[in-house]
């Protein structure tokens, strides 16, 4: 590790479930079901679609003992480094179920996320030498709060580049309260709209949003709303709207948010341009829609590249 500089992925790692109900479903009985099961979690996914991107990545999370953590290792093994994940005896690996109705609606969903409760500040400490290292660092909001201040921290006082990933809405309180020093901060509509409980029903108010997240010490930020694409911008060239690749051949919206925040930080380690930034994110978001895969297995730097190309 000595002359390494590796980019540390510390969060999520779980198995998602999905179960089909195959007629209506009924409560209080048992409903026959089609399941289907793969690997995911925010900073699991971003790992491997960095690692497809030929960079040295290392995810840093919590798991049980269990089944499911030796099939994530499975599907995760090729592309990041597991040998830092703390597996705690007696804990369930984190998992996502959803239960959908036949025209794939979600009926209801059951997330076990108890573990990540163990990504402790104490945890991180052993780590040290490594995170000191580290060509950047990516949280998600699967880590407690007090962690993620442990990270901005850390990360400003050894001046380590670090993207903060939100994961969903009601875990945005779990932001640092000083983010002065975050260097990226990838969040979407609802996310932000939450953090700062106010709407963003117009374009002013969608860059008005962006505008509050720099004035909180942010370096670079970016707002993602759905069909209406992403908006960007730091102190230095100022925000950009990008809009969405329209898409009607959706296979499967797992994975695209975490497509997008790789090939943002990906492009940002490669010196592009903030447009170029949002492209690429863009792309490779267009392209994991189109594929039932988390992450698309066709993802590598010539083929991003070549698709940046096809779209622009």
């Amino acid at each position: 590790m000595s002359e390494s500089q590796p980019i540390i992925c510390i969060g999520g790692a779980n198995i998602d479930r999905k179960l089909y109900v195959k007629d209506k479903a009924q409560f209080g009985t048992s409903n026959p079901v089609q399941s289907a099961l793969s690997v995911g979690g925010v900073a699991r996914n971003i790992a491997e679609n960095l690692g497809r991107l030929d960079l040295e990545v290392i995810l840093l999370t919590a798991s049980g003992t269990d089944s499911d953590w030796s099939f994530i290792t499975e599907g995760s093994s090729l592309y990041m480094n597991l040998d830092y994940v703390s597996q705690i005896p007696g804990m369930a690996t984190g998992s996502y179920s959803a239960v959908l109705d036949p025209e794939g609606e979600l009926i209801i969903a059951l997330a076990d996320m108890d573990v990540y409760e163990e990504i402790t500040p104490e945890l991180l400490r052993k780590q040290d030498v490594l995170l000191k290292q580290a060509k950047c660092i990516i949280a998600d909001l699967n880590c407690p709060k007090g962690t993620l201040q442990f990270i901005c921290d850390f990360a400003k006082s050894h001046q380590r580049p670090l993207a903060l990933i939100p994961v969903s809405s009601p875990k945005m309180n779990r932001l640092p309260d000083d983010l002065k020093g975050v260097t990226w901060l990838i969040t979407n509509r609802d996310e932000s709209e939450m953090f700062f409980k106010r709407k963003m029903n117009t374009d002013q108010e969608w860059k008005d949003a962006l505008k509050k997240w720099l004035s909180l010490g942010i370096a670079n930020v970016v707002i993602t709303n759905g069909k209406k694409g992403a908006m960007i911008g730091n102190r230095e060239e100022g925000i950009f709207h990008f809009p969405s690749i329209e898409t009607k051949d959706i296979v499967d919206v797992t994975g695209a948010g975490d497509a997008f925040s790789s090939a943002v930080i990906y492009s940002w380690l490669n010196g592009q341009r903030l447009i170029d930034i949002a492209r690429a994110g863009a792309v490779n978001a267009f392209k994991t829609l189109q594929c039932a895969d988390t992450v698309r297995k066709d993802l590598s730097p010539v083929q991003l590249q070549k698709d940046m190309e096809e779209l622009s």
